[in-house]
């Protein structure tokens, strides 16, 4: 094992039974979220190392309602720090799928103006207008150039599949500058294993280009992860702007028991090192189903860079030996 453990998380569990997770990092604490299996709370953990968040005290901040909207199927919240405030986005829905099997979730924030998001509540602030209405999940925010950006997946009933991915500039931490820009849609043969999806949109900049990581397929062993690249310069609301890659970036590893990962992020280490953020199951399939299987466990792994530049997901154990 490496002295701070990371090249362990990548074989190991960072945290079990947290799928969806986010760690943010911001003056010098550490901060995690992520969906629990039952699907019923935000919760959140709070340390001064990364390595200690496996460990920390974990805090639910928020209960799902009782009925109605924000009621059932609690996914993937992010905390972000925002004009001042923490804001947490999560979806959520009213009940179980329709008959054709979507759900109908929506993207809901909550707000805390506690200096420490550990203390005070998390307030209720409503739904996130996309610009629609349909299947909404899986938000996330970057700001790339000096401008802030809300990036989601969505579906739109007249494209095939489960959801695509957009991006739109954010007026507030609660409102978006409207319509937004389609980047992507599932359309590549991996992307389309079980369900076509483009989910669990994650951002890293690097040599001053945004690399836009995101997941297809179905969550079992077939779940990988895609990348769409900007160019540095470049207007990310301009989708020809963005050079999407034709193969995954991230897929099953059996050697690391590592099995449909995807739904990452990104953080850094003390040391400043890029670091994916990341679940995946340790066996191929479900026990039981996709939602009730609760063993979706988060991973950790060192981010690693090709000469010219491309972040480098995969175990190195599986990379060729030239040209990394």
């Amino acid at each position: 094992m490496e002295p701070d453990g990371i090249k362990a998380f990548g074989m190991r569990p960072f945290i079990e039974r947290r799928a969806d997770p986010y760690i943010l990092e911001k003056d010098g604490w550490y901060y995690f979220t992520a969906s629990v299996p039952e699907f019923d709370r935000v919760i959140l953990r709070k340390s001064r190392r990364l390595k200690d968040l496996a460990d920390a005290v974990e805090k639910i901040v928020w209960i799902r309602h009782a009925d109605g909207e924000m009621s059932c199927n609690i996914w993937a919240p992010e905390i972000h720090f925002i004009d001042g405030m923490w804001v947490i986005y999560f979806a959520a829905s009213r009940g179980g799928p329709d008959g054709e099997g979507c759900y109908d979730h929506r993207t809901y924030a909550l707000i805390n103006r506690n200096g420490d998001p550990m203390e005070g509540v998390f307030e209720e602030a409503g739904r996130i207008d996309t610009g629609w209405e349909s299947f909404t999940i899986d938000s996330t925010v970057t700001e790339f150039e000096g401008k802030r950006y809300f990036i989601w997946a969505q579906r739109d009933r007249n494209i095939p599949g489960n959801s695509n991915l957009y991006i739109a500039r954010m007026k507030s931490a609660l409102e978006l500058a409207l319509p937004g820009t389609r980047l992507s849609i599932p359309e590549y043969d991996w992307e389309c294993r079980g369900f076509k999806v483009n989910e669990g949109p994650g951002c890293l900049q690097h040599g001053g280009n945004l690399y836009l990581t995101y997941s297809g397929s179905a969550t079992d062993e077939r779940y990988a992860v895609g990348m769409l690249t900007l160019k540095a310069g470049k207007d990310p609301l301009d989708a020809a702007n963005w050079e999407k890659s034709p193969t995954p970036v991230l897929v099953t590893e059996e050697h690391n028991c590592l099995y449909g990962p995807g739904h990452n992020s990104f953080t850094r280490d003390e040391e400043g090192q890029d670091i994916l953020v990341f679940h995946a199951r340790p066996y191929p399939g479900f026990r039981g189903t996709a939602l009730s299987d609760p063993n979706r466990h988060c991973h950790l792994r060192k981010v690693r860079y090709t000469e010219e530049g491309i972040p480098i997901l995969k175990d190195e154990e599986e990379l060729p030996e030239r040209g990394v």
